[in-house]
């Protein structure tokens, strides 16, 4: 499928010049990009294991045919140039645990009702499940996917965590990396989106697309994920030998 083509020209410039520049570091696992629609709104939800992925995802969703606006931290800016890059490919800011954490809920809205592509990290930061499994995703996704009731495309990714490691600044972008990216089918959340959008119904939505993200993973590494997802607010018992 031919790569997008979003309307901004700062957009087109970067993907020209960072698509080979990511294909030169990585060899790369992209399936079921059949599963990205090609028109209209629609929430990418992928896991975040390193903060090289939103790259490689972004690489992966660019080529299967639309350009993602990625929900990130507003910090983010506050850097120099990268915050001007992101005003202008129309990134999303998110000031999480505030009150303008709805009002980017509402940005992410408008731009899907405007047939955007927007792409968002449920777990809302690195997983840190020391396995780099997905963790216990935030109900933000949940309440835009409710009340958008915009498709919710699941993708698993793995591997880029050996360019940039979890929590690292050992960049190792050579030799080339092995790095999978799977989408799968939309999440179905049709039978919720007629209740009360409660603290209950947002959980369940969650859930589902944590599942979803998490069996992509399953099948990428051949392993299986933990039963119970990593809460960092209740840290993993371990069984008694």
């Amino acid at each position: 499928m031919p790569p997008a083509r979003p309307d901004s020209r700062t957009y087109r410039v970067l993907a020209f010049v960072l698509r080979p520049v990511l294909s030169t570091m990585t060899r790369k696992d992209w399936q079921g990009q059949e599963n990205v629609p090609a028109t209209g709104g629609v929430i990418i939800a992928a896991n975040h294991a390193t903060q090289f992925d939103p790259l490689t995802f972004a690489h992966y969703v660019y080529d299967a045919g639309r350009a993602p606006k990625i929900m990130a931290k507003h910090s983010l800016w506050d850097v120099p140039v990268l915050g001007r890059l992101l005003s202008a490919t129309g990134m999303i800011p998110v000031r999480r645990g505030s009150a303008d954490a709805l009002s980017s809920l509402g940005d992410a809205a408008k731009a899907l009702a405007e047939g955007e592509c927007v792409a968002v990290f449920p777990e809302g930061t690195v997983t840190r499940d020391p396995e780099l499994w997905p963790m216990i995703g935030k109900t933000g996704v949940a309440r835009l996917a409710l009340t958008s009731r915009a498709p919710v495309v699941p993708v698993a990714q793995y591997g880029a965590h050996r360019i940039l490691p979890q929590y690292s600044k050992r960049f190792r972008p050579y030799p080339r990396k092995d790095v999978a990216v799977h989408a799968g089918p939309p999440v179905d959340l049709s039978d919720l989106y007629d209740r009360k959008i409660d603290s209950a119904v947002l959980r369940e939505a969650t859930a589902r697309i944590m599942r979803e993200i998490t069996a992509l993973q399953e099948q990428i590494r051949g392993e299986k994920a933990p039963a119970q997802p990593f809460d960092p607010h209740r840290p993993r018992k371990t069984e008694n030998p």
